[in-house]
């Protein structure tokens, strides 16, 4: 069995913090195995794949982090966060079959050991059981994990489409985002202040901060994605790229009119980026370009949005480490 995840290192976060939040983690991973375990081993092995696999716990971690601002975790807390890690985990199994993905964790992906149709099925039982999990703490949380499930869906359809004709492609992406990445984390953030007891302007709070900290998170793997080397983060870089995804960079330098910079505009928009070759080169042509820097600055803007929603809360040493949350998932980057 796989332990469980340590909680991330913030420098403003207590021993004793550090101790309840790691203890919270535990019991989520308990509630987890058990709601996902089932008689026909098959299925039962097919939903834990990706929960053995590891991953940080990021989403329930903010969400017993969020309940400090309250009343503290309790097994509402618990089981709300187990419902958000669910739901995150059924989104990998669609994502993956949809983007064609061999890996997912350092392991194999539900598609590449079970198959497309297994895959799908195997998300759609998690998405079932987080269901279930959440319609146990009421009318409220349930009305909350149907929203958040249709913005997941809305913004996947929508980054596999490009930005219509009116739009602004910048505006569009970032509402992308907001809709695949930082809606469940706002959920996360909501669940944990709403279940500790506290006020709907704290939760409200909650899950402003959330969305932008999922949509900053996001952000910064985009940009870690082209400017990360194999030996770095055991990914394979560029794998937007190769998929033909316009990301921040990307879409900074499409808008360029700079003629220094045709060679990366016809590899961006005409290149086959599946060889090797050629997305070699668009890899260190985009790494060396000022957009880089550009989306780097966004990133850290939207990461101070997120930060500043904190500011109407009252100190605490919740509030330092939701504020040191939101620097450290873009401090990876630069």
């Amino acid at each position: 069995m796989t332990p469980t995840p340590p909680v991330l290192a913030l420098p403003t976060v207590s021993d004793q913090l550090t101790a309840r939040l790691q203890e919270g983690l535990e019991q989520v991973d308990a509630l987890l195995r058990r709601e996902i375990d089932h008689e026909d081993p098959f299925l039962a092995e097919a939903n834990t794949h990706l929960i053995e696999a590891g991953g940080k716990r990021f989403r329930p971690l903010l969400t017993l982090l969020a309940a400090e601002l309250g009343t503290g975790i309790n097994p509402d807390v618990v089981a709300a966060a187990a419902g958000v890690e669910l739901t995150h985990v059924a989104s990998l199994c669609h994502d993956d079959v949809m983007d064609e993905a061999d890996v997912r964790r350092g392991a194999p992906s539900a598609n590449a050991k079970y198959g497309n149709s297994t895959a799908i099925l195997v998300g759609d039982m998690l998405f079932g059981t987080a269901s279930s999990i959440i319609a146990d703490l009421g009318a409220a949380a349930v009305k909350i994990q149907a929203q958040t499930f249709v913005r997941l869906c809305a913004g996947q359809i929508r980054d596999a489409r490009p930005a219509g004709p009116g739009d602004d492609p910048v505006d569009y992406y970032l509402g992308v985002l907001a809709d695949k990445t930082g809606v469940l984390i706002a959920t996360a953030a909501r669940y944990g202040a709403m279940f500790a007891g506290c006020s709907p302007e704290v939760v409200e709070t909650l899950r402003e901060y959330g969305e932008r900290l999922g949509m900053a998170f996001q952000l910064a793997d985009d940009l870690i994605d082209i400017s990360s080397e194999l030996e770095d983060t055991g990914k394979q870089p560029g794998t937007d790229l190769r998929e033909g995804k316009r990301t921040l960079p990307v879409l900074y330098v499409l808008a360029s009119q700079d003629a220094a910079d045709s060679r990366l505009r016809t590899l961006l928009l005409e290149g086959d980026l599946r060889q090797d070759a050629l997305l070699s080169e668009a890899l260190d042509l985009l790494r060396r370009h000022p957009a880089m820097e550009q989306a780097r600055r966004r990133t850290h803007a939207v990461a101070q949005q997120a930060r500043d929603a904190l500011d109407a809360l009252p100190d605490s040493e919740a509030k330092d480490a939701l504020q040191a949350l939101a620097t450290s998932v873009v401090t990876r980057v630069g």
